[in-house]
């Protein structure tokens, strides 16, 4: 138990916030009570955001936070408040905004300086205690700032009005109305391939990101056109990720990114929207190639999503912590003393050749697992069979792994946030289409129940869940990325409930944040608490945007529905975007899958059948075989009254009292079929 004095922030539920509530700062967290008193005392407001599982958030409250004599000058010059983004993405999206029109650049923890009415004039990113070079030190920005507010106040007004303009100007569509040219999506993938790694695989140098949405275009790009580059940019670039150290080669799933070029020393943290639009990546990889590489990479990190991410009721948490024992990585690090007293010389002289255990490390002295040698290679080398060798590598992972684990384990944050969960379903989804256990279906069935009775009050989907707590309006994230999970999940299992609540979504997504004026989703819906901008994401970052996959969302419906308000909107928000999407491609990758999706018109493949019957499960199990990103799955029950449910179902009906596929597109089908391999072939035609 902590015996400091606690501040305001000992009253919530983020673990973020939790870890400063003993700050010697007078933290408050975001509400009325900062504001009021802002505004009695006339004092600037010091934004600071951040997150669990940031280094740079824990370095400077160590640095700062926890120093008496800084927290004594943020005490007395503003009124701080502290916020977890992972929480309040929606205040994040604004002041980052702010920050980088500042600054040029932007991260976490962020800071940023606001008027009493949460207008921002000054802000940055991480400042050191001291003087460092070129950087001020945190003391005397304080000083600087708080100075600023109280002798140059027009100085003050005249950046809050700029930022405040831009920030409107970025809320805006830009509009367009001339086609979209038949190659856009192999010219963005040129586009984008300028910053292709030929060497190590991935975009540009270090740091190095995964960036699955480019990747998802590359193979898009390459099912249409068998262009191989594409093909082998995105292949390429997961073996090399795989076999990099951002993957963990003992537990399973990746870590945040790349500090180098190689993929081989990751900045530790795990988050859970990498590691669900992972899974998908390598599903669909797996689809597109049927590469063992891809699908063991699936396997494995659903297994560790399952084992360390899922909480017992349904649901998954956030991030699991860069830092275990105060030290960056140290829970993943091995040396070849601690190999061997494991697994005996013999043994670990193998593995350590193989996986780059040295005396010298390859990490701060210590070092990263990580493959060198092949099994191939390995075999030659150590004059053993490649049977040998495996049985030899999975017995030494398995003792490793069993003794890492009675290591400290990294922090983990266990909010359970909707958007990410959502991406868990696409993930899981995916998975399921290439490796159909029980405990996949189990996973996303209890997370699917989890949050449709935690999660989903008086018509609305909430954000965040912690503690038996669930709060704050959903954002646009929330219900685009959920529903498409569950379509996603309707398309895996074809259990219709998953269609008819993403079909719910969606219809509250479309009321609470769709533009009329402008087109396009706002962040925040109408029901949302006021706040000084509307932001309207439409760019990629570290997930899709908001826009890009409830735009994609919109035409599967569509498609699976016939309702053509969907159709409509999805094709206002890919008109008003066709410029900047042909422009800045790489800041659209989801957005022009969206587009691709509408542009090829998806095959609508409907089975007809019972969902249990084994010859319904081998019509979808021929399905599931291929990479076909462009397609629709309907199950129509035998005797159903189908055209209530989607026009495309009018009038379909078994042969011969068996499971039957068709094959449509354009709302044209062919004729049925019931055997899986002629299904197949249609597919393929």
């Amino acid at each position: 138990m902590d015996a400091r004095r606690a501040n305001r922030l000992i009253h919530e539920t983020s673990p973020y916030l939790l870890q400063h509530a003993h700050n010697p700062v007078d933290w408050y967290p975001w509400g009325e009570a900062a504001f009021q008193k802002a505004v009695s005392e006339n004092k600037p407001i010091l934004l600071s955001i951040g997150y669990s599982a940031c280094h740079w958030c824990h370095v400077m409250e160590r640095e700062s936070f926890e120093n008496e004599k800084i927290a004594v000058l943020m005490n007395e010059l503003f009124v701080n408040i502290k916020v977890d983004r992972e929480e309040r993405p929606d205040l994040d999206e604004i002041y980052m905004s702010a920050v980088q029109m500042l600054t040029g650049r932007g991260g976490w923890p962020m800071t940023m300086f606001l008027t009493p009415d949460r207008k921002p004039f000054y802000g940055g990113t991480y400042f050191p205690p001291e003087d460092r070079g070129s950087m001020s030190g945190f003391p005397r920005v304080l000083m600087g700032v708080a100075q600023a507010y109280r002798d140059k106040p027009q100085d003050v007004a005249k950046s809050v009005e700029q930022i405040l303009d831009n920030l409107q100007r970025m809320s805006q569509s830009p509009g367009g109305d001339r086609p979209f040219s038949p190659d856009i999506i192999s010219d963005s993938v040129s586009a984008i391939a300028r910053a292709y790694d030929s060497e190590h695989g991935g975009l540009g140098q270090a740091p190095k990101f995964p960036n699955p949405g480019a990747y998802e275009l590359f193979l898009r790009d390459y099912h249409h056109t068998k262009n191989q580059r594409s093909l082998e940019m995105a292949t390429y670039t997961l073996t090399k990720m795989a076999q990099g150290g951002i993957y963990d080669h003992l537990g399973g799933g990746f870590h945040r990114y790349s500090t180098d070029a190689k993929w081989l020393v990751p900045h530790f943290e795990k988050m859970l929207y990498d590691n669900a639009q992972l899974v998908r990546c390598y599903a669909q990889a797996y689809q597109a190639t049927s590469d063992p590489l891809f699908k063991k990479v699936v396997e494995a990190s659903v297994e560790y999503l399952l084992r360390e991410m899922l909480h017992s009721e349904g649901g998954f948490y956030s991030t699991q912590d860069a830092d275990s024992e105060g030290v960056e990585g140290k829970f993943f690090v091995w040396t070849p003393a601690e190999v061997n007293a494991l697994v005996g010389e013999d043994d670990g002289e193998v593995f350590n050749r193989m996986y780059d255990v040295t005396e010298e490390g390859n990490f701060e002295e210590q070092n990263i697992l990580h493959p060198i040698l092949t099994v191939e290679q390995a075999s030659k080398f150590f004059r053993k069979s490649q049977s040998e060798i495996d049985e030899l590598v999975a017995r030494v992972k398995q003792k490793l792994f069993a003794e890492r684990e009675r290591r400290i384990k990294p922090f983990r944050d266990e909010k359970i946030i909707t958007a990410w969960n959502g991406l868990m379903l696409s993930g899981l989804a995916e998975a399921i289409k290439i490796a159909p256990r029980q405990e996949y279906i189990d996973a996303a069935n209890r997370t699917v129940e989890f949050f449709f009775s935690k999660l989903f009050r008086d018509g609305f989907l909430l954000h965040t869940y912690k503690d038996n707590q669930a709060k704050l309006l959903g954002y646009l994230d929330d219900y685009a990325f959920f529903a498409m999970g569950l379509a996603d999940l309707y398309e895996a299992t074809l259990e219709r409930n998953r269609l008819e609540r993403a079909v719910q979504l969606a219809d509250i997504m479309l009321d609470e944040f769709w533009d009329d004026a402008d087109a396009g989703f706002f962040y925040t819906g109408e029901s949302h608490e006021q706040l000084i901008s509307r932001a309207k994401p439409v760019f990629d970052a570290s997930m899709p945007s908001g826009n890009a996959t409830a735009t994609h969302l919109l035409l599967r419906l569509h498609y699976l529905t016939g309702n053509e308000t969907y159709l409509q909107r999805a094709e206002q928000v890919l008109r008003a975007y066709s410029e900047a999407m042909e422009s800045q491609p790489f800041g659209f990758a989801h957005l022009l899958c969206a587009l691709d999706f509408h542009l090829q018109k998806p095959q609508e493949i409907v089975i007809v059948g019972a969902n249990d019957a084994a010859d319904t499960r081998a019509l979808l199990d021929a399905v599931h075989w291929f990479y076909l990103p462009n397609s629709t799955l309907q199950l129509a029950a035998p005797g159903d009254a189908l055209e209530k449910t989607s026009p495309l179902l009018a009038g379909k009906t078994q042969l011969n009292g068996k499971a039957t596929a068709y094959v449509c597109r354009n709302f044209t089908c062919s004729a049925p079929v019931t055997d899986a391999a002629e299904l197949k072939k249609l597919l393929l035609g």
